[in-house]
């Protein structure tokens, strides 16, 4: 398996970013592209210097983040904007070497029959399918839902559509064992977070958690009462059985690490990128 970061959880540019994770002895870097300078609407001129700067410095896009915040894919009226934005991010990642962009969706359904199921299917079966034409693909970021829920739903899509397995979610949000959910979903996991924490209220609703998070962004999940991120090997995330699982299901790609909290996120990066090493 193969370590890399977000870049923006640097809190620097993305250029700067870059060159940070190279001095980590990392393999590739996450990089948002909703918006800002890294996006669809990237000039050839810096497509051709991030290019270089990331061949130069030895690294790889492990994916793209084509997250666009709000309630993802779950309003049929705004899909259309969302899903032609999630075509030219996969665009992208596919320029960039990239097989794959996560993102995350809305809160699937457990329930098939509630509306919401059919709008967001219908939406990740369009941009699954577009992926799918050229060899990337859409990764669902694991935590509204249950391994179960989110398995049911990638069966009913038509390719194109995978995991972003991120098992601080599942521990923090969900109540789902990350563990259990490696060898649950191990045929559509392509990209992965590292990231830790855990659950302070085992009644917090996770639906209750996501649907916050769309209205207040990543503000909004860090003051949750309900959980705690923490710096990799300090929550409740069972790191050693964790990776276990996924070496059991032949997984090679990315660990990739998300610290977007915490008073020093890079000295929490450079702990997690020794921590994560001793289990590797």
């Amino acid at each position: 398996m193969k370590i890399g970061v977000i870049t923006n959880c640097f809190k620097k540019s993305h250029e700067e970013g870059i060159l940070k994770a190279a001095s980590l002895g990392l393999n590739g870097v996450q990089i948002y592209a909703t918006n800002g300078e890294f996006s669809p609407e990237l000039s050839t001129e810096k497509k051709d210097f991030y290019k270089k700067l990331l061949k130069d410095n030895g690294l790889v896009v492990s994916a793209l983040c084509g997250d666009m915040g709000g309630h993802g894919f779950e309003i049929a009226e705004d899909n259309p904007v969302r899903i032609e934005k999630t075509k030219r991010i996969i665009d992208l990642a596919k320029e960039f070497g990239s097989n794959v962009v996560t993102t995350h969706i809305g809160v699937i359904p457990s329930d098939k029959s509630n509306p919401r199921y059919k709008i967001m299917l219908d939406a990740l079966t369009e941009c699954g399918l577009y992926g799918k034409e050229v060899g990337v693909t859409l990764a669902i970021e694991t935590g509204p839902e249950s391994a179960e829920t989110l398995l049911n739903f990638l069966k009913d899509t038509k390719g194109g559509v995978g995991v972003n397995l991120d098992p601080a979610n599942f521990t923090m949000v969900t109540g789902q064992d990350a563990v259990e959910a490696v060898y649950m979903l191990k045929d559509y996991i392509v990209h992965t977070h590292l990231k830790d924490g855990v659950m302070l209220d085992k009644n917090q609703k996770a639906e209750d958690v996501y649907h916050a998070f769309a209205i207040g962004g990543v503000d909004a999940l860090n003051a949750c009462k309900g959980f705690k991120e923490t710096p990799i090997g300090e929550g409740d995330v069972d790191w050693d059985n964790y990776i276990k699982a996924l070496y059991d299901i032949g997984f090679e790609g990315f660990l990739t690490i998300e610290r977007e909290c915490g008073d020093d996120p890079v000295k929490d990066i450079e702990n997690a990128v020794a921590y994560i090493n001793t289990k590797l």
